[in-house]
């Protein structure tokens, strides 16, 4: 049923995204011949530089569902702040009943999270961050979930503007 996570550089293409499959849906309807499938891919696409995006695409085979996933993650992107390889604070993000915080972590570390919340991660460039799943762990909820606690990172420089203080270290 679900199919283990792949890392691939799209070949023949100058393009500095790469994408990871997060989880291949299989649904089946019954008809009169018997049983008909199709798919759903669910995938993160990102530069490792602060850029991220999800795309969710549905076909009757796995490629054409992967592909269109890939294209829809495309128009999706949001950018994120990092302060090094680490997340500048701690930060929650939710979608429908999940919650995923996200807490910066030193030099080292490393990623220590969970297969969804990882690849959103890794391909926004984070490298050492710690982070825990609350309420539903199903892999679109906490894909969107890990996203939104990514966007609403701030730098010093933003907060400092927004709040019109200086703030020492």
């Amino acid at each position: 049923m679900a199919q283990a996570s792949q890392k691939k550089k799209p070949a023949g293409n100058d393009s500095p995204f790469e994408e990871e499959v997060v989880k291949i849906y299989r649904c089946s309807t019954v008809v009169k011949g018997g049983r008909r499938f199709s798919f759903a891919a669910l995938v993160v696409v990102g530069d490792r530089k602060g850029q991220v995006g999800v795309g969710y695409g549905k076909a009757k085979e796995v490629p054409v569902a992967v592909e269109k996933a890939i294209k829809n993650a495309r128009k999706n992107m949001v950018s994120t702040h990092l302060k090094g390889t680490t997340i500048p604070h701690e930060v929650s993000g939710t979608f429908g009943a999940t919650k995923v915080l996200l807490i910066p972590a030193s030099e080292g570390t490393g990623v220590i999270a969970g297969k969804s919340t990882r690849a959103v991660l890794e391909l926004a460039g984070v490298h050492n961050v710690l982070s825990k799943v609350y309420g539903s762990t199903g892999p679109k909820n906490v894909v969107k979930a890990t996203i939104n606690g990514l966007e609403a990172l701030r730098s010093r420089e933003q907060i400092e503007k927004l709040r019109g203080v200086t703030i020492s270290a």
